[in-house]
């Protein structure tokens, strides 16, 4: 048995409110690891394939392909910066979502720093695991690993993030 995935996000006040930031390293140039998070037939390997005209100001369709019954949601491309920044927002039941995704690079590893701009802390326990899931998704399928299972994240992260809402 894999050992459990240990919680890596962390919890940010802003004079804008508050931001959970995750992040992953890869031994791979910013426009691999870009093509990645920007790439339909790469994104359908870790979060879901997208579909629509992909510029900033546009909406475009993403499936969840890792959620029950895959659904399509809408999601703005706020900003693209190839292949450094890439802001993206969506508006479902569960409110808005502002996401950022950014890269940089340094002696050929490249840093994904993973930033969702919460405009409530009260989720945090449910939206962090889910994004470590993600995000390891992401990892494994750059590097050819096995898949992770969301069960080894949730419920078990969940006191984790619900700590770093509560400043402790």
């Amino acid at each position: 048995m894999s050992p459990s995935p240990i919680p890596t996000g962390r919890l940010f006040r802003t004079e804008e409110g508050s931001d959970l930031v995750l992040t992953r390293a890869f031994r791979a140039p910013a426009e691999d690891v870009w093509a990645s998070i920007t790439e339909s037939d790469r994104t359908a390997r870790w979060f879901g394939p997208w579909e629509g005209d992909a510029a900033p100001g546009n909406t475009i369709k993403v499936q969840l392909r890792f959620e029950e019954q895959t659904p399509w949601y809408d999601m703005r491309i706020d900003a693209c910066e190839p292949p450094r920044r890439l802001a993206i927002s969506s508006l479902d039941e569960s409110g808005a979502w502002h996401l950022e995704l950014l890269l940089t690079e340094t002696g050929g590893v490249t840093e994904l720093r993973f930033v969702q701009h919460l405009e409530s802390e009260d989720g945090i326990g449910d939206i962090g695991p889910g994004w470590e899931y993600y995000l390891d998704l992401l990892v494994a399928s750059r590097d050819g690993s096995p898949a992770p299972s969301f069960d080894a994240y949730y419920p078990s992260m969940r006191h984790y993030f619900t700590r770093l809402r509560d400043g402790a």
